[in-house]
């Protein structure tokens, strides 16, 4: 097989791909929540109204669930990309500059992965394309005709 047929194959697939990545993303995201409200996954609970984690912990949860499914996700994405932001510049850059070096790899990865759904969008096997066909495989639109000044 070619590189430009190899090419051309994997382009197709990108809708699939992007939305197995945030399915995925969404996924982790819900769990961190869930951990975080709940005390499932060997984690102790935070407190109700316990600032900033358990409002951290809800938007965790109800942000990643919007993700995963696929609703709203570009404006998940972008809150959710903001709190991790959030995150790694209150609890964990005062402990060095780098994340592996101050515990703050996930809310960095978090942070950059969801800015990235806020660019490109929910992909293919989101609600919101059962919803509305077409929704998610919109195209950019074509520059006017005519001369470029």
């Amino acid at each position: 097989m070619s590189t430009a047929r190899l090419n051309d194959r994997l382009t197709r697939q990108q809708p699939l791909a992007l939305g197995l990545y945030r399915i995925v993303l969404g996924l982790l995201f819900t769990s961190e929540g869930a951990a975080t409200v709940f005390g499932l996954l060997d984690r102790r609970a935070s407190p109700v109204g316990d600032w900033p984690f358990w409002y951290a912990g809800v938007t965790e949860l109800v942000a990643g669930a919007l993700v995963l499914v696929g609703v709203a996700t570009r404006g998940a994405a972008f809150l959710s990309s903001g709190i991790m932001a959030f995150a790694y510049f209150t609890e964990h850059q005062k402990d060095g500059i780098f994340p592996l070096q101050n515990g703050g790899l996930a809310p960095a990865l978090f942070c950059w992965g969801f800015l990235l759904l806020v660019f490109f969008g929910p992909g293919a096997l989101s609600l919101a394309g059962l919803i509305r066909p077409g929704h998610t495989a919109r195209r950019a639109p074509r520059p006017a005709a005519g001369r470029v000044s």
